[in-house]
């Protein structure tokens, strides 16, 4: 059902489509805007394949946010960065337990001989931050940034430990995608994900659509930091404070032009919440989706199990992934600054600092995709993102367990139908 409808406490408008079944979905966006802060945002769900979710609203800008509006979704990115890798493991061309030595020769410096592909997916590898100083400018130079990264020696001993990485991920994986492809991240992404299943998601943005970029608002300053955050300013020789201080002024420029030219395959992506629900789309349905098979059905369980869990060496709390994407924690005990997404056990996906949100829920054949321009405070989703990821479970029959994350009751749940 679509409707353009004034949101409660002021004049902005939500346009788009929502099915009935899904209405709360629709209320708590318009909240968003009119209690939570939201400046400008969408929010996108697919069920069994079918578009049931397609809202948009606010501002991108000084413009009205449109249909057509993208964002920096940041660390969503990862998402798209790991699928690329499981789609050439999935065809046979990439081995994840293979060391990755076989695929980047020159990676086994200073005590990474050993490390295995999979490392570089689960966060194992002990590269959260570059050690030698990054020019100014410099993150946007591939070569130069994978170079240090093969020389560099690790935090700790690949596979033993795990820790978020958080700038690396990209160059680590897609450099691996990039000597097992022959074709650069951003290039394999566009020829074998974006391209075929028609996403509004670059990892290189092209010049004649940066007018549709909505720019990143930063979080409000002020409130309780993370961990993270207290740890890189009061103890100069932390990983932390490499990863705040040390990435050629990435965050500062990100905004600009240049950054969303550039290929920076852990948080550059530039993408809406159209683009991140239907990447994960095929995913939520056994690997296809319309005629496009991005990896096999086998590969669903690899990309979708936990191999790391427990203390996060970067975050200093509790984080969960697969190979590649972020999983549900029971976290409810923690401060809202520390907390991740809580879905259900089988979804995997990947949020992106500030709030943004992508995934795949298998069990229930759905997608999720949010993207905002105005980030929040924390490492994880915030209230805006997480209500509507709630909103969604309840009216696929879900129930929340105490600890926050969503489990399915039986058979039943809302019957899909396309929001038209």
């Amino acid at each position: 059902m679509g409707a353009t409808t004034a949101a409660p406490g002021g004049s902005m408008t939500v346009e788009g489509s929502c099915a009935d079944e899904f209405a709360e979905v629709r209320a708590e966006f318009e909240r968003n805007f009119a209690e939570r802060g939201e400046v400008g945002a969408g929010v996108h769900v697919t069920v069994d394949g079918e578009t049931v979710v397609d809202l948009w609203g606010g501002d991108a800008g000084g413009r009205p946010w449109t249909e057509d509006t993208i964002t920096h979704v940041w660390s969503c990115t990862k998402g798209a960065t790991a699928l690329c890798a499981h789609v050439l493991a999935s065809r046979g061309e990439l081995d994840l337990d293979a060391p990755v030595t076989r695929y980047w020769p020159e990676f086994g410096q200073n005590g990474k001989a050993d490390a295995l592909v999979r490392h570089l997916l689960a966060h194992q590898a002990g590269l959260t931050a570059w050690r030698e100083p990054v020019p100014p400018g410099g993150m946007f130079d591939w070569g130069l940034m994978t170079d240090l990264l093969a020389r560099q020696e690790p935090f700790w001993a690949p596979g033993t430990r795990h820790g978020y990485h958080a700038l690396t991920f990209g160059h680590l994986v897609g450099e691996v995608v990039r000597r097992v492809s022959g074709a650069s991240l951003a290039e394999f992404f566009e020829k074998e994900v974006s391209g075929p299943l028609g996403l509004d998601f670059w990892l290189t943005l092209p010049e004649d659509l940066e007018p549709l970029v909505a720019p990143t608002i930063p979080a409000d300053r002020g409130g309780t930091l993370p961990k993270l955050y207290v740890a890189g300013m009061t103890r100069p020789e932390s990983m932390q404070a490499l990863l705040l201080t040390n990435s050629g002024g990435y965050v500062a420029a990100s905004n600009t032009r240049e950054a969303h030219a550039a290929q920076f395959g852990a948080v550059g992506g530039m993408s809406n919440a159209r683009g991140l629900a239907q990447m994960y789309r095929p995913l939520a349905l056994g690997g296809e989706y319309n005629g496009v098979r991005l990896v096999a059905d086998t590969q669903i369980p690899v990309m979708s199990s936990v191999v790391s869990a427990g203390h996060d060496e970067m975050l200093l709390a509790p984080t969960r992934f697969s190979l590649g994407f972020m999983k549900a924690v029971d976290n409810h005990y923690l401060p809202p600054e520390e907390r991740g997404a809580l879905m259900s056990e089988d979804a995997f996906g990947h949020s992106g600092m500030g709030g943004s949100l992508g995934f795949a829920a298998p069990e229930s054949r759905m997608s999720f995709g949010y993207a905002m321009t105005r980030m929040g405070q924390g490492v994880g989703v915030n209230e805006r993102g997480q209500s509507l990821v709630d909103a969604v479970y309840r009216a696929l029959g879900y129930r929340q367990a105490p600890g926050g994350l969503w489990f399915r009751t039986g058979s039943e749940r809302a019957s899909p139908h396309r929001a038209e």
